[in-house]
């Protein structure tokens, strides 16, 4: 795939109001997605650039990668009025288009549910990370809850279809671990972004570290 590639005009747009829409209540995530962030921090799949206001002084850059076009535009417009300097950019979780081992941290919200590869994503992320450099996450996730989870198995082809590619039954941590990071931190908990959007209520936030 190459950059441009992701192409989802409707999804965008209801995604933007969505994320717009349970914002006040995801303040406080996104707070502590981001608290104590420092240096270059590359942002994968940063969507309307909903994170920008949240990041703090000791972040010198932030790369912000979005390949849908709606979203990105959206995110160049939050990107002016940022605290600290956002460049955002064209381009894929799977092929980022930076140099190696050039970042202090990179930050993945609400975007690893929806790449086509995961594996390759994390592995791109790793590639792009300082030895050291950390991986702030914050998802939604394959559930606990066995019930739940085979609710998330059973739809995940027609929630994928409407849902720009989202997966709501991955084991984001699991894969985190599979592709070599070593976590940190990891909080599960409850928050639906919507109605109707139980498939999707547990989240994970947490701290991962490339060794």
């Amino acid at each position: 795939m190459s950059a441009g590639a992701v192409h989802h005009p409707i999804f965008a747009r209801l995604f933007d109001r969505l994320v717009r829409s349970a914002d006040p209540q995801q303040a406080e995530h996104r707070a502590a997605l981001l608290a104590g962030l420092a240096g270059r921090v590359i942002e994968v799949g940063a969507g309307n650039g909903i994170n920008f206001a949240n990041y703090p002084a000791a972040v010198t850059e932030v790369v912000a990668v979005e390949p849908e076009a709606y979203l990105r535009q959206k995110a160049a417009e939050a990107a002016a009025a940022a605290p600290v300097p956002v460049t955002v950019v064209d381009g894929l979780a799977d092929a980022l288009p930076v140099a190696d081992d050039s970042f202090d941290a990179a930050v993945s919200s609400l975007v690893l549910c929806s790449v086509a590869d995961q594996s390759r994503a994390l592995a791109e992320v790793m590639r792009v990370l300082k030895p050291g450099g950390e991986l702030r996450f914050y998802e939604h996730v394959l559930a606990e809850d066995p019930k739940v989870a085979r609710l998330q198995n059973r739809i995940e082809g027609v929630w994928r279809f409407c849902g720009g590619g989202c997966h709501p039954n991955r084991d984001t941590p699991g894969a985190i671990e599979a592709a070599g990071f070593r976590i940190e931190r990891c909080r599960r908990f409850a928050f639906k972004p919507g109605p109707l959007m139980t498939v999707v209520e547990p989240h994970v936030i947490g701290v991962a570290r490339r060794p």
